[in-house]
């Protein structure tokens, strides 16, 4: 599952069903999948400890996320690749989720800068493959084991514009941050024409309602500026969230 180097491919559609749908699926074949499921429990267990085992030497790193969408034209994708560069400047690694856009950027940046950088590649219906600028890429069939590789293995997060992928990892890095699963640990958000909109909405809805309180707002800085997304998300912290006595449970 963990490799040193995978070339970029072009888009492939895939016939056979994706791990996810299977794991999650209830209609078809209900009796077949009864029997299944304490099976795939193991092929779940050995994607965790294969990740692991991939990835526990990695020293520190941060996690950046963004769409695969974005061109290489945009001036996202142009801030994600300087903002990879200050982060191996820091002697940080980067690590992404492997793919285009967004992804592709930072770990262009790092590679370029001399750092270490990392793709956890997540298999799609289209498989997308692994960018060109990533040094160490481990491939995943499921999504939660994915996520929790980027929360533990890097000391924080900064999340470009992107769509429901980008903003799950949003949500969850901030739940765990509320409720304490983390310390110290930074989530940036990177272009305030993008995220201003959601931040007013979240304050506007949430707060009267008590649903959050007022400091869960500073859980996240917002900038456009690379530097700052990257002195932000590396600043010194007692210990990195990923340490060996970390505990990233729901």
């Amino acid at each position: 599952m963990s490799e040193r180097r995978r070339a970029g491919r072009t888009l492939v559609p895939r016939s056979k069903p994706l791990a996810d749908k299977a794991f999650l699926d209830r209609d078809a074949f209900d009796q077949m999948m009864y029997h299944a499921d304490p099976w795939r429990a193991l092929r779940i267990l050995s994607e965790f400890v294969e990740g692991f085992d991939a990835l526990s030497g990695l020293g520190p790193a941060i996690s950046i996320f963004g769409s695969a969408r974005t061109p290489r034209e945009d001036a996202y994708y142009v801030a994600a690749e300087r903002t990879g560069q200050a982060i191996a400047e820091r002697g940080f690694a980067v690590i992404t989720g492997g793919g285009p856009g967004i992804m592709e950027a930072a770990n262009k940046g790092c590679k370029q800068a001399g750092g270490l950088s990392v793709g956890c590649n997540i298999e799609l219906p289209d498989e997308q493959g692994i960018n060109d600028y990533v040094d160490l890429g481990v491939e995943f069939r499921y999504f939660f084991a994915r996520k929790t590789m980027f929360v533990k293995y890097a000391r924080g997060f900064i999340i470009f514009p992107g769509g429901f992928g980008t903003l799950d990892e949003l949500f969850e890095s901030l739940t765990l941050a509320q409720t304490g699963k983390i310390d110290h640990f930074p989530i940036v958000l990177f272009g305030r024409a993008y995220w201003t909109g959601l931040l007013e909405w979240i304050r506007s809805q949430g707060l009267p309602r008590a649903y959050l309180q007022a400091q869960d707002l500073d859980l996240v800085l917002v900038t456009d500026d690379p530097e700052e997304a990257a002195e932000v998300a590396t600043r010194a912290r007692p210990e990195p969230s990923g340490g060996p006595d970390a505990d990233h449970s729901t």
